[in-house]
């Protein structure tokens, strides 16, 4: 596939001041209007050379000096043309170059991922890996640098061709059996162990979308329990400063807090809650309804409970986390005596008592085993796409027991239609355009 032929210009960092600005053109007018921002340079600059040059207005007085970059298509990022020009960081002047630059015509703004956009178009990357390019400017986390890199390296890419190519030669066989089953005679011997080879491995990518998408968003976990168990010390601790307050009067916190930390390169969005009681003031009532609301949106909940708590009433706490996955440990364990009954993790975050064996036990819960940067991203669209591949082999591979081919074949052209949407081979115009338009300009 070929891009379009305009030549487009942006900026490619940030509009604050900084050390380096950088303006970046793609196209095949690309040369020609970055040397019209710097005509020092010779009329066929020698690829991937840093020229120093001055840059010039219009009239050619000096605006800026620094470097020139010239990529020579196909061997750029975007397979065009590229310009870049790397000036100094102050945005009134960066605003004054990138003016020059759409001042004759011979360029027109970029749309959101344009470049990012015409590299796809022009073959040098696919889409997943397009779409880490979106996901590493947006990581907040090691893990989803870490994931993101990988997948721009073509983790992801690699994994889903390692089930794409097999899929698709079994494919061509039984479709050569079913229209030449002279010349294809015996193609469809082994297909229902192929099959279940090929739903095995989609399963096993699919398994891994839960922790891709834990790495893109970050893990958000809640600690709730009555009131007075030692939740917002914990919180405290757990934070690594204060935010919450503190006291010993019961019901001190009437809503949600929030703060982000990372764990083993994992980001973890930690909420503090309304302690819950039966009796609440009208503002604590408030409060309790938004801690019941968001424990049924975090991926884990710590229920904290005072010393002494009964197993009984421990369940009855629990039952207010509903479906969402908790944990149930004793606070203020510094000031309580031993759980009567089953025993609980014991934790103070006034001592720090036990705080960092609660940590590991989260990041256990939210991640298993393994490190969060050795997955690849994995999106809400990759997970939907390779739901739909395994299903269709799940039923590829229950037709082949009953020798019913033309079930087969199309079964695995379905799969084959999920996993193009993937790479981009069989995606639509629409999915693309909803893809790059959350990219930044100038990427």
């Amino acid at each position: 596939m070929t891009s379009a032929t305009s030549t487009i210009v942006a900026l490619a960092t940030a509009p604050t001041a900084g050390a380096v600005g950088i303006l970046r053109l793609s196209g095949p007018a690309a040369l020609e209007v970055g040397r019209r921002l710097a005509p020092s340079i010779p009329v066929e600059p020698t690829p991937r050379h840093a020229y120093l040059a001055g840059f010039v207005d219009a009239q050619g007085r000096a605006l800026d000096e620094g470097l020139f970059l010239y990529f020579r298509a196909p061997s750029s990022f975007t397979g065009e043309d590229v310009v870049e020009l790397q000036a100094h960081g102050s945005p009134r002047l960066l605003q004054l170059l990138l003016a020059r630059a759409l001042e004759d015509g011979l360029a027109r703004p970029a749309a959101p991922g344009e470049f990012t956009r015409r590299a796809f178009l022009n073959g040098r990357i696919d889409l997943t890996r397009a779409e880490a390019v979106a996901d590493l400017v947006a990581a907040d986390s090691e893990s989803a640098v870490r994931a993101a890199a990988a997948g721009l390296s073509g983790a992801l890419t690699e994994r889903v061709r390692a089930l794409e190519e097999p899929l698709r030669s079994l494919h061509a066989d039984l479709e050569g059996v079913l229209n030449f089953p002279d010349e294809a005679e015996g193609a469809d011997e082994d297909s229902e162990a192929r099959v279940q080879v090929l739903r095995a491995r989609a399963e096993v990518l699919l398994s891994e979308a839960g922790q891709g998408r834990l790495v893109r968003r970050g893990a958000r976990v809640a600690l709730f329990g009555p009131v007075n168990a030692g939740k917002s010390t914990l919180f405290n601790r757990l934070v690594g400063e204060v935010r919450a307050l503190v006291d010993d009067e019961p019901g001190t916190t009437r809503d949600a807090l929030e703060a982000r930390v990372e764990w083993n390169g994992l980001g973890v969005t930690l909420f503090d809650t309304a302690g819950l009681r039966e009796t609440p003031g009208r503002v604590e009532a408030l409060g309790i309804a938004r801690t019941r609301e968001l424990l049924a949106g975090v991926d884990l909940t710590v229920l904290v409970l005072p010393p002494g708590t009964s197993e009984s009433d421990a369940e009855r706490w629990r039952a207010e986390a509903g479906a969402t996955d908790v944990l149930v440990i004793d606070g203020k364990c510094d000031v309580g005596s031993e759980t009567l009954g089953a025993p609980r993790p014991r934790v103070s975050g006034l001592t720090g008592e036990g705080v960092d064996a609660l940590r590991e036990s989260l990041l256990s819960r939210l991640w298993g085993g393994g490190t969060p940067s050795a997955v690849a991203l994995v999106s809400e669209r990759h997970a939907d796409a390779l739901r739909r591949a395994a299903e269709a082999l799940a039923r590829a591979e229950s037709a082949s027991r009953l020798s019913t081919l033309e079930v087969v074949s199309g079964e695995l052209a379905l799969a084959l239609e999920a996993l193009g949407e993937l790479s981009g081979t069989s995606a639509s115009e629409a999915l693309i355009d909803a893809i790059f338009q959350r990219f930044c300009i100038g990427k």
